[in-house]
């Protein structure tokens, strides 16, 4: 009976494998082109309510350089741009998947678009052979023009759409940043309504409340914390916030680093920014893929964590807020900006049993803060990323502990044991019938405990801070 039961199982899997492929063709073709309907529709919308355009990475691509000579560069499969700040210049990168996600109506065009830019060569290079012999060239990058949108207003010093925007939350909650001025993350320590405060603080013992400062922060643009509409959210930009809100005004000098999920990349660009003052680090899923060689490193990890396939459920969400901008917008305008009413029926049809903090956790952000985080740090650092886990390897002389729960759909256990393979001191701890979620929630209680004794066993009793 074993080996036909095997065969049975072994059929029905590739059936429903093949049945999975099949139905996510049929739909992920229908949102392709939905989505090219809602760009369209939302430009229009924008001109309308915000008297403007507002640029999305549906534009093709331009040659293009501001007067004062401060955008910047576009190369194949790598963008790198150049932000002017008052005293220096900053080269920050950005995802090409941003502006490049093949799908069926963007391949059907690419023929059209190429043969309209191959009869603009002659006219180009003529006017190129014109201005050298002026002694006037300057030298020009190709890059995507909804960034050098974005940059012209930043560089100008000013917002370049109003705050909030018409589809974002106007709630106290969610723009409290703006109405104070505030230009720094929100940071909590004893407080209500956030992941970690909500689930690790409470359970932490009184010697570890007064041994150590417990901080956690909304990350720029989720949150209470700033959420400016001219960002490109960028792993300096994320970095230079969380030096700016906590490790500078509060004169940190050692720490420990706890991050989930997305935060494990910015906690490993953290430890390899400060090597000396780090105690311990803690990981739990983290996003880590190593990229094949030859592989363009993030559309690598764009289909690994985006894999366009409509089950399991938390693939299909992840693929449809990486692949389709306009489709992601309208998910937030319909969740995010009316965060409120759920929350509300959500308490009402549990009878007040949720955990409204998860709900804060979720929805509470713009698009242009998601969109972006998403691509530029998840997306955007698949090639850095081998580099930070060298770098903590070698250089940062602290414990590294891994979480992963085994029931994780959204990023397999695969990659915390990818990790371990780079950093081998590293110590995997694998959670049964846990997923990426209740890896904490459910088991806040245990996990405080797992945390102190990391902290004991790493600070040699020495009092430092934490980081969440």
């Amino acid at each position: 009976m074993e080996p036909a039961m095997c065969k049975t199982k072994l059929v029905l899997s590739f059936t429903g494998s093949l049945l999975n492929k099949a139905v996510s063709f049929i739909v992920f073709s229908f949102l392709d082109l939905f989505d090219f309907l809602l760009c369209m529709l939302y430009k229009v919308a924008d001109f309308f309510i915000e008297a403007e355009w507002k640029p999305c990475y549906c534009s093709s691509a331009k040659e293009a350089i501001t007067s004062s000579g401060k955008i910047l560069v576009s190369e194949q499969g790598k963008s790198k741009i150049v932000c002017l700040t008052s005293s220096k210049l900053h080269l920050e990168e950005i995802s090409d998947t941003l502006y490049t996600r093949p799908s069926l109506v963007s391949e059907a065009s690419k023929q059209t678009v190429n043969e309209l830019k191959r009869l603009k060569v002659d006219g180009n290079v003529a006017q190129s052979c014109e201005r050298i012999k002026k002694g006037t060239v300057r030298s020009t990058f190709t890059v995507n023009s909804t960034i050098i949108e974005m940059l012209q207003g930043k560089i100008g010093g000013q917002q370049s759409h109003p705050i909030p925007r018409w589809s974002d939350c106007d709630c106290k909650f969610c723009t409290c940043w703006s109405s104070s001025s505030r230009d720094t993350l929100f940071v909590k320590t004893q407080g209500p309504s956030a992941f970690w405060t909500e689930t690790l603080f409470p359970n932490f013992s009184s010697a570890s409340k007064s041994t150590y400062r417990l901080f956690a922060i909304d990350l720029l643009g989720f949150g209470r914390s700033p959420k400016p509409t001219d960002s490109l959210y960028t792993v300096r930009e994320h970095l230079d916030m969380i030096e700016k809100s906590v490790i500078e005004p509060n004169k940190v000098k050692s720490f420990h680093i706890v991050a989930h999920s997305l935060g494990c990349i910015l906690a490993l660009a953290l430890a390899v920014k400060h090597p000396g003052s780090v105690k311990s680090l803690t990981l739990l899923a983290p996003p880590y893929y190593p990229v094949p060689k030859g592989a363009q490193a993030s559309q690598y990890v764009m289909r690994k964590v985006a894999p366009r396939r409509v089950w399991p459920l938390i693939a299909f969400g992840a693929s449809m807020a990486c692949w389709y901008e306009h489709i992601s917008r309208t998910i937030c305008l319909l969740i995010c900006k009316n965060h409120r009413v759920w929350e509300f029926l959500a308490k009402l049809v549990t009878r007040n049993r949720i955990r409204t903090f998860l709900l804060e956790g979720f929805f509470c952000h713009t698009h242009n803060a998601a969109w972006h985080t998403l691509h530029n740090i998840i997306c955007g650092t698949a090639n850095k990323l081998d580099g930070y886990l060298d770098a903590v390897r070698n250089h940062v002389k602290c414990d590294v502990n891994v979480f992963h729960g085994e029931d994780d759909e959204l990023i397999p256990v695969e990659c915390s044991y990818n990790v371990q393979r780079k950093i081998p001191r590293a110590r995997v701890k694998v959670i049964e019938k846990k997923d990426h979620i209740t890896i904490v929630v459910g088991r806040q209680k245990t996990f405080a405990r797992e945390l102190e004794e990391i902290w004991r066993s790493s600070s040699g009793h020495e009092p430092s801070e934490n980081h969440h």
